[in-house]
């Protein structure tokens, strides 16, 4: 039997907009990570003081919502998702950032990440290349900043330019994947040590089963791009993978999300951290949605 593409239309409909709106909205997308037993943190990007911040999102929207997960630890997932005005250009300013053996890597992603991609000289010119600079500097500074060598974090960051052109960025297993016409298409690959095991083994690593019959890099991450990570640094790599698109009146949303949402849910894009939730999911869970209209 064939199998039907996966269709987010129908899933989506409590949040995706009948019509257009001339003022920001953030949808509200709790429904989707409902859960009794895990806290939650929720934010809104709605500032009914700011009329240039109301004015310049007229045509897009974002909600983003945290699930801390089972495992025994504190929540490890920061995010980013909010819009500024700079040169007179509009930016929407979205990433996941979902750390591992601690926290401290991912809240200084949060905090400095996109200050430094923005204040690369090229960014308007190349932003892929001022991309892949701000991540190379920004990890230097979590090396030598940032004490101990077990910690790390993925990275997916998407730049919408004028709610017209859109760059993503990834680093690890966070997602992203875009919506057009109903239709999912993945913005990001996962950086996996099998898919990657000659760059490992090239740069001196190793690549193991174990523990857990997970392949890791040098029996320890499983993953082979990072933030952080020092002891790992010669065996990986902060080098993210680049994408664009034009967005048009086809694309409908994009979906940022970390990987607690995708590990437990093959079908995951259909029915979002819901789904992840029943099937079972103990990681942490961020996800932001953003609307195109």
């Amino acid at each position: 039997m064939k199998k039907r593409a996966p269709n987010l239309r129908s899933d989506m409909d409590s949040f995706v907009p009948k019509k257009k709106k001339k003022l920001i909205r953030v949808y509200d997308v709790n429904d989707l990570f409902t859960t009794e037993e895990e806290p939650r943190d929720e934010h809104s990007t709605e500032d009914e003081n700011d009329e240039e911040a109301v004015a310049s999102s007229r045509n897009t929207s974002h909600g983003y919502h945290l699930v801390r997960g089972k495992m025994d630890h504190g929540m490890e997932d920061y995010l980013v998702a909010e819009n500024r005005k700079i040169n007179g250009h509009h930016l929407g300013l979205y990433a996941i950032f979902d750390g591992h053996s601690g926290r401290d890597v991912a809240k200084y992603l949060q905090s400095h990440l996109f200050d430094n991609i923005l204040s690369q000289s090229e960014f308007w010119k190349n932003p892929k290349r001022a991309l892949k600079k701000a991540y190379k500097i920004t990890d230097d500074e979590i090396l030598d900043n940032i004490d101990g060598s077990r910690g790390g974090s993925t990275a997916v960051t998407a730049i919408l330019i004028d709610h017209k052109r859109l760059i993503v960025a990834n680093v690890g297993d966070s997602r992203a994947v875009l919506c057009r016409n109903g239709v999912v298409r993945a913005l990001s690959v996962d950086h996996e040590p099998e898919k990657e095991k000659e760059m490992v083994e090239r740069k001196g690593g190793y690549v193991s089963q174990m523990p857990g019959n997970v392949p890791r890099v040098d029996g320890q991450l499983a993953m082979t791009r990072a933030f952080g990570d020092g002891r790992l640094k010669e065996h990986i790599t902060c080098e993210p993978d680049l994408t664009s698109e034009i967005i048009d009146d086809d694309d409908e949303f994009l979906i940022l999300a970390s990987d607690g949402l995708w590990k437990d849910a093959q079908e995951a894009s259909e029915k979002l951290i819901s789904a992840a939730l029943e099937l079972g999911s103990k990681d942490d869970i961020s996800c932001i949605v953003v609307i195109f209209h």
